[in-house]
């Protein structure tokens, strides 16, 4: 069996993390969200995988290469045109030979479920297998009608109240070669794309088989900034400690950690763990790291530093006196002396960020900021909850900023000031 993941998209749901990245290279727990899913087929026994790549490519193909350190064979192929699912997986037809599985890039699945349901593909006779799950509320997904296993009818986002069932596609699947030709013959769709319900309802309506499996074992869709802050503390949850930097006398460190080479933690540090630090990170004197916090390679955090719940990526300083609360800073940026996020609202209502300028409640009572790469803050700046801030930015000292700010900006306070004469 092959398989082929999907990791073409923008991502622009995460921005402005995936201004400079595709969302699938975003870390979650010390690697790339897209590592865990070729690694999840490489143990359900798929080695043959085939990338469909598009935005930032490069850095896909920079990062896995030939696959050949995680003991897989990759292949890419370019969508240029990001044209719906089904254009996506039509683009695979020459290398696809065998019966394959198809992955959302930017989504985690354990690999228990991959094995569980090429198991049971492989021991029903059906065209294609779609992995299903229940919700309470269906109304954003696509909802599947389903009858003695066998799906008769698939409606993209009904209506409140109007869905068949609450059921609905995790958009992974195992196909045989008839969805090819399908997909040949999908039409685009109203929204200008073609879509893979499109080609799986025209094999319902030809009498091929198409199943629904449902499952219970954990997949989970990472598209909002905060979703990603949720999954990396579970990979955190799950590690085992590995301690290869050097610890300083005097440091205290309760939970595991995991301390990668040639990083530091000096004196009088506190952490709680879990907590994931990088390669060639120098952490403290005095600092206070609590848990599940991420730090990637090459990452400063000073003097008197408090950092809780959040992901700092590669090449980021944060000097001291700074505190940072369930938040995400991009990489390469510089957070100055004295820099506050807050993280929880005056009046403890759940806090709301802009995606795709849409207003959107987290459900969450605590979330900090949302920094792109090369942001700058200056002394003793502080940001309100669920600020985000784009790429490249620099923020003056002194300033409170409480509503986003786009890339490539300055923001400078204007200040008034008397000089009065002693007397």
């Amino acid at each position: 069996m092959q398989a082929v993941i999907l990791t073409a998209g923008e991502g622009t749901r995460m921005r402005p993390l995936t201004l400079t990245r595709p969302k699938t290279m975003l870390p979650v727990g010390g690697n790339p969200i897209l590592q865990y899913n070729i690694e999840a087929l490489r143990d359900a026994g798929i080695i043959e995988i085939l990338l469909v790549t598009g935005y930032k490519e490069e850095m896909v193909k920079k990062y896995f290469g030939s696959g050949k350190k995680l003991g897989v064979n990759l292949n890419y192929i370019t969508q240029r045109e990001r044209l719906g699912t089904a254009h996506a997986i039509g683009h695979t037809r020459d290398f696809m030979k065998e019966d394959f599985v198809v992955l959302n890039g930017d989504i985690i699945i354990d690999p228990d479920l991959l094995m569980e349901i090429i198991d049971k593909y492989q021991s029903i006779s059906t065209d294609t297998m779609m992995v299903l799950t229940e919700v309470d509320d269906p109304s954003s997904f696509g909802v599947v009608e389903i009858k003695n296993g066998f799906i008769t009818s698939i409606i993209e986002k009904p209506l409140p109240g109007e869905a068949p069932s609450n059921l609905i596609n995790t958009g992974i699947y195992i196909f045989n070669q008839d969805i090819l030709s399908k997909i040949e013959k999908t039409p685009i769709s109203e929204r200008g794309e073609y879509e893979i319900t499109d080609s799986l309802q025209m094999q319902i309506d030809e009498g091929k088989n198409v199943r629904g499996f449902k499952t219970h074992k954990k997949w989970i869709d990472v598209g909002r900034p905060w979703e990603l802050l949720d999954i990396n503390a579970e990979f955190l949850e799950n590690i085992d400690e590995k301690i290869e930097g050097h610890i300083e006398e005097g440091v205290n460190i309760t939970g595991p950690i995991i301390l990668g080479n040639n990083s530091i933690i000096r004196s009088g540090t506190y952490i709680q763990g879990p907590v994931y630090i990088g390669k060639n990170c120098d952490i403290g004197p005095n600092s206070y790291l609590r848990s599940n916090t991420y730090l990637g390679d090459n990452v400063s955090v000073g003097n008197a530093v408090e950092i809780k719940n959040s992901i700092i990526m590669d090449h980021t300083n944060v000097n001291h006196l700074t505190y940072i609360g369930d938040s995400i800073i991009g990489a390469h940026c510089n957070l100055a002396a004295g820099t506050n996020i807050a993280n929880l609202r005056f009046d403890d209502e759940n806090i709301k960020m802009t995606v795709k300028k849409n207003r959107v409640d987290t459900n969450r009572r605590k979330l900090g900021v949302v920094f792109g790469d090369f942001v700058k803050t200056g002394i003793n700046s502080s940001f309100n909850p669920g600020v985000k801030v784009g790429i490249n930015s620099s923020i003056g000292s002194g300033t409170v900023i409480y509503k986003d700010i786009g890339s490539e900006k300055i923001v400078l306070v204007k200040q008034e000031y008397q000089i009065i004469d002693k007397k």
